[in-house]
C-alpha cells in the first residue's frame, strides 16, 4: 500500500518559498489503477517526484511523508520518504514525463536494460542470461527482441515509450508511477500504450498511479481518481462515480466540459485562472473561479472529508452524508 500522510512540499525561490503540495492524504491500495487529474500547474508532477522520493533542490518536503510497504518474495517491506529511493526498480518505478527523452540517444537499447538492473540483484546471472530473460519479457509485451539492438533514435515515439514502460516494469515493482504516458502521441498510439498499462497491471496485479490532464484517459483506464486544484485534493473517489455524480463544482466543471458522442451543444470552459501559488487567494482557493462561492470560502480553508462511503470532497457547500 502507499500512503501519503500530511504531506506537504514546497519550491525554494530567491524570494519566498512556493508552497505546491498542501497537507495531502491519501492510500492508494494495492492491485489498482489510481487516477490524478487537474489543470497544469496544480501539483501533479510535484506529487509524484515526492512519492518517488525525488526532492532535490529547489524542490523540499516541509511537513509529512510518504510510506510504501507490502510484500515480496515472502517478505515483508516498508519504506518511507528519505529510504524509498533503496527500492527504486524493485518495489516502485516511475515512467517521468515525456518519457521518449530520457533514452540515452547513443546507448543500445539493450545496455540500458543492464544498466536499470543492480549488480546485486542480478546474483549470479550473468549479462547473457539477464538478456535471454530481457527477451522473453518483451515477447510477453508483444514487443520484438531485436529492439535491444537499436538506439533510441533509431525507434518511433510510440515504441521508445513501450521500451520505458518495459524498463520500468521488468522486475515487477509492486507501484508504477505514470506521468503523462501518452503525451505527444496521436490517439492510435496512445490506445496502444493505455492497453499496454491495463495489461501489465491485470498480469502484475500491481498499483498504478497515472497522472493525466485528460479526463478522457482516467475514464477508460482507472479504478479510483483524485482531482486536484492549487496543490490539494478538491475531490476523491472511484472513477464512475465522479463521472456520473460529481460532487466539488471544480469536478463538476471539469466533466462538464468533456465532449460527448452525439452532443452537439456548445462546451463552456473554466473562468477565470488557476492561482499563483506563489500569492494564493485566502479561504478555497477554488473560490474566486467558483459560481457557488460565499464568504464562507473566501476566507476559510474546506476540509478533505468523507461525504459518502469512499468519496472525499473539500467544499464548505457540500450537503452529502456518510451512510
Amino acid at each position: 500500500m502507499l500512503t501519503i500522510d500530511h504531506l506537504s512540499a514546497s519550491y525554494k525561490t530567491m524570494d519566498k518559498d512556493v508552497l505546491t503540495l498542501n497537507d495531502l492524504n491519501l492510500k492508494i491500495h494495492d492491485n489498482e489503477i489510481f487516477g490524478i487529474a487537474g489543470e497544469s500547474g496544480c501539483g501533479k508532477t510535484t506529487l509524484l517526484k515526492t512519492i518517488y522520493d525525488i526532492t532535490e533542490y529547489p524542490l523540499q518536503i516541509d511537513s509529512g511523508k510518504v510510506m510504501l510497504t507490502g510484500e515480496k518474495n515472502g517478505k515483508e517491506f516498508h519504506y518511507e520518504t528519505g529510504n524509498i529511493r533503496k527500492t527504486w526498480w524493485e518495489n516502485i518505478t516511475y515512467v517521468p514525463q515525456a518519457a521518449q527523452s530520457v533514452l540515452n540517444p547513443i546507448v543500445r537499447i539493450k545496455r540500458q536494460f543492464l544498466d536499470s538492473i543492480p549488480k546485486e540483484q542480478r546474483g549470479n546471472e550473468t549479462e547473457e542470461e539477464v538478456l535471454n530473460r530481457v527477451k522473453k519479457y518483451l515477447e510477453e509485451l508483444q514487443l520484438s527482441p531485436d529492439i535491444l539492438e537499436a538506439y533510441p533514435f533509431q525507434l518511433s515515439g510510440g515504441m521508445r515509450q513501450r521500451v520505458i514502460i518495459a524498463l520500468a516494469t521488468f522486475m515487477s515493482p509492486g507501484v508504477v508511477l505514470a506521468d503523462e504516458p501518452t503525451t505527444a502521441l496521436d490517439v492510435v498510439v496512445q490506445k496502444g500504450i493505455l492497453m499496454l498499462l491495463m495489461r501489465l497491471q491485470r498480469q502484475f496485479q500491481n498499483t498504478i498511479v497515472l497522472v493525466s490532464h485528460d479526463m478522457g484517459v482516467h475514464y477508460q483506464v482507472t479504478d479510483r481518481m483524485g482531482i486536484m486544484y492549487s496543490g490539494s485534493f478538491a475531490e476523491i473517489g472511484r472513477t464512475g462515480d465522479i463521472f456520473r455524480d460529481p460532487i466539488h463544482p471544480y469536478t463538476k466543471m471539469l466533466v462538464d466540459s468533456l465532449p460527448r458522442v452525439g452532443d452537439k451543444s456548445q462546451k463552456a470552459g473554466i473562468p477565470g485562472r488557476p492561482p499563483a501559488l506563489k500569492n494564493p487567494p485566502p479561504g478555497c482557493r477554488f473560490a474566486p473561479r467558483c459560481p457557488k462561492a460565499t464568504d464562507l470560502c473566501r476566507q476559510e480553508v474546506p476540509e478533505l472529508v468523507e461525504v459518502e462511503k469512499g468519496r472525499y470532497a473539500a467544499c464548505h457547500h457540500n450537503e452529502r452524508e456518510v451512510e
